[in-house]
């Protein structure tokens, strides 16, 4: 088994990336929801979109497999269709990260609006906007920090995602084998050296992941009050 490094690198956070964008729509939209709805069932809604969060990611990497198996009604439906293979494959690889990650990313999002003032969203809908141009002109703009953390905190999850990937798409040298696999087959095969190495490359994206997403998800008004007070003092 010879490494890569830089392919294995640049492979790992191009499926990284690949979930979260994925899952990016539903989860901006999802998040609006939760911060807004008062409906009965909200509870519900939220207790399954955080669900992969706290689930052994062996058991959502069996869901997954029973799902996209092609012996899997939609894996079957999927091949015999379009000739799209799942299982196995790199598209297994991003959608594993997708769903993996999809929690932090709803839960970062449902916060960013729920910090918004819903005044200034009704001042817009009373001149005369409607429900889409309010979300697009106001309550997205004012919550883009929070996203954008969001982004990074689901990007760092599904960059370390390991149990749900090696049982959807196994650890295919070249082809599904990222970061946290790669590792964990160096550790199998007694080369602890390479394996400490990943195990560091991964630590160092990680905490530049953390500490930009909460560089991004502080308020830049909380920073400007802080700022007046000490100018007034």
């Amino acid at each position: 088994m010879t490494l890569d490094l830089g392919r294995l690198v640049a492979f790992s956070v191009q499926m990284a990336l690949g979930g979260v964008l994925l899952t990016l729509p539903v989860g901006i939209a999802l998040g609006f929801w939760l911060a807004r709805t008062k409906r009965r069932g909200k509870s519900v809604i939220e207790t399954l979109a955080m669900l992969p969060l706290v689930l052994p990611p062996t058991v959502i990497g069996l869901f997954l497999l029973e799902l996209f198996g092609r012996n899997r009604p939609l894996g079957h439906f999927l091949y015999e269709s379009f000739g799209v293979s799942v299982a196995f494959t790199w598209r297994a690889v991003v959608i594993a990260s997708a769903v993996v990650a999809f929690p932090l990313l709803v839960r970062t999002v449902q916060a960013s609006f729920e910090d918004i003032d819903p005044r200034l969203e009704a001042v817009a809908r009373t001149l005369g906007r409607g429900p889409l141009s309010v979300f697009f002109t106001v309550s997205l703009p004012l919550a883009y920090r929070g996203i954008l953390a969001g982004l990074v905190l689901a990007f760092s999850r599904a960059l370390g995602e390991f149990g749900a990937t090696i049982l959807i798409a196994g650890n295919i040298p070249g082809e599904t084998q990222t970061l946290s696999l790669a590792i964990f087959q160096l550790v199998q095969l007694g080369r602890d050296p390479e394996a400490y190495r990943l195990a560091a490359v991964t630590v160092l994206v990680a905490l530049v992941a953390i500490g930009l997403a909460g560089r991004l998800s502080r308020r830049p008004h909380a920073r400007q009050s802080h700022a007046n007070e000490g100018t007034f003092a």
